[in-house]
C-alpha cells in the first residue's frame, strides 16, 4: 500500500494512485493554495484530531446532479409551509462551528477540527466557501457548507438543531444551484442520506473528467445570495 507523503511545495500525486477507500496522502497545510488544488484534483482532507492531514480521492465516487434531484413528499409538504427563513453566506462560521459542535454532543469524533474550521473560514473570506442558513427567527435552525470552483459544489457538511431544516437548507440550494447552471455537487461518499436526494456514485475517472470540463467555467467567487 502506497500513501504519498507530501512535501511544504504544494501539490499532489495523480488521484488514481490513491488506495483502498481513497487515501492518498498525509502531511502538507490546510493553506487556500493548497486546498483549491485539491478540490481541482477531486482530493480532499478528512482527518481526525490526532492524526496528520490525511487526503483522500475515493473510488466511486458521490455525487448530485441538480437536475436529478429528489424531494419525498414528506419533505415537499414541509417546504410548502416555508417553516424557515433562508440565506446564504450570512452566519458561516456559526455554520461550520455548529456542524462540528453537533457530533461532538453526540459523543461521535469529528473532522472539522479547530485548524480545518480556520481553513474553510479562510476560503469562505476569499469568496470559495459558502454557507446555506435556515432560521426560525434569530435562532440557526440548521445549514450546511462547501466549496465552489468553476460550476462544481462540493458539499462538506450539514447539521439541523430543528427537524427538517438541513433538509430544506439542501434542497433551496440543490434548486438554486440549477439555476445557475451548476454540473454537479460531490458528496464524497456513499450516504443513504444523500441517495435519498438522487445522489448517485460513479466512477473517479468519469468523475474527474466532469469535474475538468466543469472547471473551465466561470467560478461565483464572493457573497452568495438566493434569487
Amino acid at each position: 500500500m502506497t500513501v504519498f507523503q507530501l512535501s511544504e511545495k504544494i501539490g499532489f500525486p495523480p488521484p488514481h494512485l490513491a488506495e483502498g477507500e481513497g487515501l492518498l496522502a498525509v502531511g502538507g497545510d490546510l493553506s487556500p493554495q493548497r486546498l483549491l488544488l485539491a478540490y481541482k484534483m477531486g482530493i480532499f482532507p478528512w482527518y481526525s484530531a490526532d492524526d496528520p492531514i490525511i487526503w483522500w480521492s475515493p473510488d466511486p465516487r458521490l455525487l448530485l446532479y441538480p437536475s436529478e434531484l429528489r424531494i419525498s413528499r414528506s419533505l415537499k409538504k414541509v417546504i410548502s409551509k416555508n417553516p424557515f427563513r433562508l440565506t446564504m453566506d450570512t452566519a458561516f462560521v456559526q455554520v461550520i462551528c455548529e456542524c462540528a459542535s453537533v457530533r461532538t454532543e453526540k459523543g461521535d469524533g469529528t473532522w472539522i477540527v479547530d485548524e480545518m474550521i480556520e481553513a474553510y473560514c479562510r476560503l469562505h473570506q476569499y469568496g470559495f466557501a459558502h454557507s446555506v442558513e435556515a432560521w426560525q427567527g434569530d435562532r440557526l435552525a440548521g445549514g450546511l457548507y462547501g466549496v465552489s470552483l468553476g460550476r462544481s459544489f462540493f458539499g462538506e457538511s450539514m447539521f439541523m438543531r430543528v427537524s427538517n431544516a438541513s433538509k430544506v437548507a439542501f434542497v433551496k440550494l440543490v434548486q438554486q444551484l440549477e439555476k445557475w447552471k451548476f454540473d454537479l455537487i460531490d458528496c464524497q461518499v456513499h450516504t443513504d442520506h444523500l441517495n435519498r436526494f438522487g445522489a448517485r456514485e460513479i466512477p473517479r475517472k468519469k468523475f474527474l473528467d466532469q469535474l475538468e470540463k466543469s472547471l473551465k467555467k466561470t467560478t461565483l467567487q464572493g457573497k452568495w445570495h438566493f434569487d
